[in-house]
């Protein structure tokens, strides 16, 4: 890595994270990006943000395995002296109904433990193990820390899914704690996305469904990954004092 800022996106190989990825390298980073399954995402990503000019590489790792993400902290820690920018990204969503929601950690589907694991407790240890990569930031304003967050785990519930969101709201109120135990070399925000990108597969993929949740969204429309990368940025690299908010990227969801 050169002189340019150095951005850690985890999840950085698809989706929002992908163009999330893309608008740090135009932003002007070098980029480490992970990934658990998407290792083709990861290689296509890589030759993409290399016609920026920007440094990249792409580690795999897995969020829900916390004695890997310790070791995959303290190896960045060691290797990279200082880090710019951490995007928590990744993360894992579907719905869970009381029955599912009970179940043990690697029964098939994912309990409660998993969404907490994966979504709440990785982030935080990474952070930690990064603390003092992100105090030695070149940037003026400071490190960057963004956590991808949920509109609808901060008051707008939705049937079903009482794992994912006790999750994300653990990351939400992580996002406002290390605003201050990181402070003041070190910002902390997050973005809440309504819909960014919709599901893949299951049955917010149905159109039906979609029309009906975009009845409530006052744009009218579902957002991009664009939308959301761009608050992303802007937090990671020019918002100078901004620290422990939660930016809604939601069309105006929220208020419907």
């Amino acid at each position: 890595m050169g002189e340019r800022p150095l951005a850690l996106i985890t999840g950085g190989a698809r989706r929002v994270g992908r163009t999330t990825s893309l608008a740090l390298a135009r932003g002007g980073c070098d980029l480490i990006v992970t990934y658990r399954s998407s290792r083709g995402g990861a290689r296509a990503l890589i030759d993409e943000v290399r016609g920026f000019g920007a440094n990249v590489a792409a580690e795999r790792l897995d969020l829900g395995d916390l004695v890997e993400v310790r070791a995959f902290a303290a190896a960045i820690a060691r290797s990279h002296r200082r880090l710019d920018v951490l995007v928590h990204n990744a993360s894992i969503y579907a719905p869970t109904p009381l029955d599912a929601a009970a179940r043990e950690a690697g029964e098939g589907e994912f309990g409660v433990e998993d969404f907490m694991r994966v979504n709440a407790v990785a982030p935080l240890v990474l952070t930690a193990g990064l603390a003092g990569s992100l105090r030695n930031s070149i940037l003026p304003i400071g490190a960057g820390v963004v956590a991808m967050c949920d509109i609808h785990s901060m008051g707008r519930p939705r049937k079903d899914h009482a794992a994912y969101s006790m999750s994300k709201a653990a990351l939400e109120e992580m996002v406002r704690s290390l605003a201050r135990d990181l402070a003041p070399r070190v910002r902390v925000n997050g973005v809440a996305p309504g819909v960014v990108a919709w599901p893949e597969h299951g049955d917010e993929a149905d159109e039906a469904l979609q029309r009906r949740y975009l009845e409530r969204v006052p744009l009218e429309r579902a957002g991009t990954p664009e939308d959301a990368a761009e608050v992303v940025r802007w937090l990671a690299l020019d918002a100078a004092y901004t620290t422990g908010q939660i930016v809604r990227v939601d069309g105006g969801r929220w208020l419907v």
